[in-house]
């Protein structure tokens, strides 16, 4: 895999997300091996707890911006359930992820994180989606498993806005469980997993599937949001969006 390695220890699963020329960005080639990476943990019998990670100053700094300004409707309802399945795996796994955010966290950045049972994140870490700065919104997840986790207000407030916080903030609403020393990172999250994987396989699977089970409303939610997420880039605003950011300007929204 180019993008993504892989490196197991005793139990554990060390996945780094490794485009750092482009803080992370998933573009589908990265998706594609991040995907690739997350089969081989969950059909690996001897992973019980997987990290997810990135290189250089950025977890996952979003999607491919420039790859998003190519696309029309078809192509985002495409990109939509692509994320939307490579993130599921993670979700529905019978191993625990862990997020071990040790910098920009920002749309599919974030939605990979929430995508993960635990997130740990760096002091310095940050986090946003601010997808509705370029005319579309999340569609990789994030109005259906933010909601759940933090309830409606807090998730239409960070996706209506596209607002950053910091680490301490996420922490404080309740999106991320720890935040620790930036040096310390993925100290502690390996420690975290090795505590995780020294419990029995067997209960922490099934505990964590009902878990998901209590809060999962079906299909339809996601499938709800590919649809609007496809509408959103073929917009107009989409358009216009992608071009503000590339000129370094504001945007000019028509709600078109």
């Amino acid at each position: 895999m180019r993008f993504v390695e892989v490196e197991k220890r005793e139990g554990i699963a060390i996945v780094r997300i490794n485009r750092p020329d482009k803080l992370n960005a998933l573009a589908p080639e990265v998706l594609e091996d991040l995907e690739k990476a997350v089969d081989m943990i969950n059909e690996d019998e001897e992973v019980r707890v997987a990290i997810i990670t990135g290189t250089g100053k950025a977890f996952v700094a979003g999607a491919d911006i420039k790859y998003i300004g190519t696309l029309d409707e078809e192509g985002g309802y495409r990109m939509a359930k692509f994320g939307q399945r490579v993130f599921s795996k993670i979700e529905d796994s019978p191993k625990v992820f862990i997020a071990a955010v040790n910098g920009y966290a920002l749309g599919g950045g974030s939605e990979l994180a929430l995508a993960c049972d635990i997130i740990v994140a760096s002091e310095n870490a940050v986090f946003g989606q601010p997808e509705v700065d370029l005319g579309i919104m999340p569609g990789w997840g994030a109005t259906q498993r933010m909601t759940r986790k933090l309830g409606q207000g807090w998730a239409k407030y960070l996706i209506l806005t596209g607002e950053r916080i910091s680490a301490h903030k996420a922490y404080e609403i309740g999106l991320v469980q720890k935040v620790v020393n930036h040096d310390n990172l993925m100290d502690e999250a390996i420690n975290l997993a090795q505590t995780l994987a020294s419990k029995g396989p067997l209960a922490v699977s099934l505990s964590k599937e009902a878990i998901n089970r209590a809060f999962q409303l079906g299909d339809f939610g996601f499938e709800y949001e590919a649809k609007l997420f496809a509408r959103t880039v073929g917009s107009e605003d989409k358009d216009e969006g992608v071009r503000a950011f590339f000129e370094k300007r504001k945007p000019n929204f028509k709600g078109k």
